[in-house]
């Protein structure tokens, strides 16, 4: 596998040079994009009395801050040239500066809209003057004394957000916020981590933002920032179509869950992606490392709430989606009309001239996948990232296409091309097959391993499955598949859907799926999220223990899970837990073990979980009347009953400890496989403790 890292991320690198501008003292940044939209932010900044160096991707970037207020009047027009980004969140810091201020931009820049931002900020005080078209650039502002504002936003909008915000700061006044859905949220975390007073918080399915104070200067800026997701989703995209060979690893990505949507949807897709996952620094901007393998894609669908956490990301979806098989449908997608270019009208017009069959939606496409070799011109209509989704195309083997502005993606990606070069030679090295020997490969390479063996345990509630399962693939180096908790997790969907639970029972699977659960391999572990939120205590919160085994009985529930299970084994050094791993999920696993102990010891150990003495009050014999009803249900069901597979190992706990019950387990799987193999198909980094 070939490594690579992306250019810093673009979002984070305006944030932090603005924000860096308006401390007081000296900021640290290290990481920034050096593309032209962050240098025209940086430019800008130099034109209000910031002393702000050249940017360098490579060193580190020292900017001494102004304070909020301390900026001064341009002697020119302030360019922001083609980024978006620049002329919104550039209207919000002059908001609160006490001076006039002329912002422009190239003529792309220029047809975009801006009414979002001038609108609001013009009821907090601001003064906007359009000097051509109205609602456009050129805009004279003028700033100043300013209004707390309490506002409703139509759209969820990173870049409205952000300006309303930074508004706030500058004009020293509070701002409530309510947005209809999740936009990226670098600019509260940066904000907060600067010393705001700003709180963010879930409402009904939107998302409530509060900044109830701001000092008269921020804190200085200490930051790293890490590769931008929106630019590592093209070496992404290349990988999952077999055009890098074995396959890629991202280095240092951002995963800020806000941006990181396009995933929920790859996952649907079939993609082979695996997570691993470091810790957030100061200001709670978390990255990681990418691992990316060739998929067999097939179609999805991408609802419009998904949208704002993927925006960017659409254009590589729309080409993974010209080579998935079936048929894949984007809807709620408006807002790209009206991006560097009618994004929803180039993608279309570009993949029917090149032959994928698409229908173009007022606020979406509909796009047909095919193998067939794709083949002619490209206009990426001056568009950094149809220039680099195209690029992609391009570079898979049996395609001849060309892109008329190759030199478009250094808005955000210098180096794109060298960069697709390096990753697709790998894809044309003579393979085994190539050279004249037998092609006996038995599944995909894993890390340039063989697939690991499938260890599942199975057996009754209280059993101990999950805690034990999760040791024994700690000791052995595996990954634990918790099944448990993908129950679970659809639980939280459901009851956060607002469906009334009565209706459950009515559900489909094509329902179920509408609803963004999937696991992500992260590390020893599989991660478990609901759209771009990994789920942790919300796991195992009363409600969810209230609903659960409803969720579980329904008929829809078996074909959903069914799918889940089986991908996150594809790939094997997997220990798995759950009802019927071993007769229905994985009949081939190398290792069935089917865990049982005496009920009024399951009782016991429940109750001990729960943290209650269970020698109080008769507690464990009603405790074990309601494990007796549910081993009876359990055992009926009409679909993936409980019950013993016919080559399962019977380990019985009832008279062990749990080291003793986790050895028994680990002596029977290395009497299957043996130790070496055990050892042999342990994950990296997986290091036995």
């Amino acid at each position: 596998m070939t490594e690579l890292r992306v250019p810093g991320d673009k979002s984070i690198s305006h944030r932090a040079l603005l924000l860096a501008a308006l401390a007081g003292g000296e900021s640290r940044i290290r990481g920034v994009l050096t593309g032209e939209d962050p240098q025209a932010t940086a430019s800008i900044l130099r034109e209000l009395g910031v002393r702000v160096p050249r940017l360098v991707a490579d060193g580190e970037l020292r900017i001494n801050g102004v304070g909020v207020r301390g900026m001064r009047a341009p002697g020119g027009i302030l360019d922001c040239a083609n980024s978006g980004t620049t002329a919104r969140l550039m209207l919000g810091v002059l908001a609160g500066q006490e001076f006039e201020a002329t912002l422009t931009g190239d003529e792309s820049l220029r047809r975009r809209p801006m009414r979002r931002v001038t609108d609001p900020l013009s009821r907090m005080g601001a003064r906007f003057e359009p000097l051509a078209a109205p609602g456009r650039l050129p805009l004279r502002t003028t700033g100043g004394a300013l209004r707390p504002l309490d506002d409703r936003l139509p759209v969820a909008s990173a870049q409205v957000k952000s300006a309303l915000l930074l508004a706030g700061v500058t004009g020293g006044v509070p701002v409530r916020l309510i947005e209809p859905g999740f936009s990226r949220d670098h600019t509260e975390r940066m904000l907060a981590a600067a010393g705001c007073a700003l709180t963010t918080s879930p409402e009904g399915g939107a998302n409530r933002v509060r900044l109830t104070a701001a000092p008269p200067a921020l804190d200085p800026l200490d930051i790293v920032v890490p590769g931008d997701f929106s630019s590592a989703a093209f070496a992404l995209a290349l990988a999952l179509l077999g055009g890098a060979g074995e396959g890629v690893v991202l280095r240092g990505i951002g995963l800020n869950p806000t941006r990181t949507g396009l995933l929920p949807a790859l996952e649907r897709m079939n993609a082979r992606i695996e997570i691993e996952q470091g810790s957030a620094p100061k200001g709670g901007e978390s990255a990681g490392d990418l691992i990316v393998h060739p998929s067999d894609l097939t179609g999805t669908e991408v609802r419009p709430e998904e949208i704002p956490g993927l925006i960017d990301e659409v254009p590589v979806l729309a080409v993974l989606a010209a080579r998935a098989r079936g048929t894949t449908r984007i809807t709620g997608a408006e807002e790209l009309r009206v991006k560097e270019s009618d994004r929803l009208g180039a993608l279309a017009a570009n993949l029917s001239k090149l032959g994928v069959e698409v229908e173009e939606l007022p606020d979406g496409l509909v796009i047909e996948g095919s193998d067939r070799p794709l083949s002619g011109p490209v206009e990426a209509r001056g568009d950094h990232r149809i220039a680099m989704a195209f690029g992609v195309l391009g570079a898979l083997a049996g395609n001849a296409i060309t892109v008329d502005a190759p030199a478009a993606v250094d808005v955000s990606y210098p180096g794109f091309w060298e960069m697709l070069e390096r990753a697709s030679r790998l894809a044309a090295r003579p393979s085994v097959r190539d050279s004249g020997e037998e092609d006996v490969e038995l599944a995909r390479p894993v890390h340039g391993r063989k697939r690991g063996p499938v260890i599942v345990i199975d057996g009754p509630a209280g059993s101990g499955k999950s805690t034990t399962a999760r040791e024994v693939a700690r000791r052995l180096g595996f990954r634990h598949l918790d099944s448990g908790a993908l129950y679970r997790a659809l639980t939280c969907a459901l009851l956060e859907s607002g469906l009334p639970p009565n209706s459950w029972p009515a559900l489909t699977e094509a329902d179920l799926n509408a609803y963004p659960v999937r696991m992500v391999a992260a590390g020893s572990d599989f991660r478990v999220m609901l759209g771009a939120r990994a789920l942790t205590t919300e796991l195992r919160s009363p409600e969810v223990d209230a609903h659960v085994s409803a969720v579980a009985r329904l008929a829809a529930v078996r074909g959903w899970l069914f799918g889940r299970q089986r991908r996150a084994g594809r790939e094997g050094s997997l220990v798995g837990d759950g009802r019927d791993l071993g007769t229905v999920v994985f009949p081939d696993a190398e290792v069935k073990i089917f865990l049982v102990a005496d009920v009024a010891e399951r009782a016991r150990r429940r109750l001990l979980e729960r943290g209650r003495e269970p020698d109080l009050d008769g507690a464990v014999t009603a405790e074990a009347a309601r494990l007796r009803a549910r081993d009876r249900i359990d055992a009926t069901r009409g679909i993936a009953p409980l019950k013993k597979a016919a080559d399962a190992f019977e380990v019985d706990g009832t008279r062990l400890s749990f080291e003793e019950q986790v050895d028994a387990i680990l002596g029977v799987v290395r009497g299957r496989i043996g130790d070496r193999s055990a050892r042999e198909f342990r994950l990296p980094g997986n290091e036995v403790k």
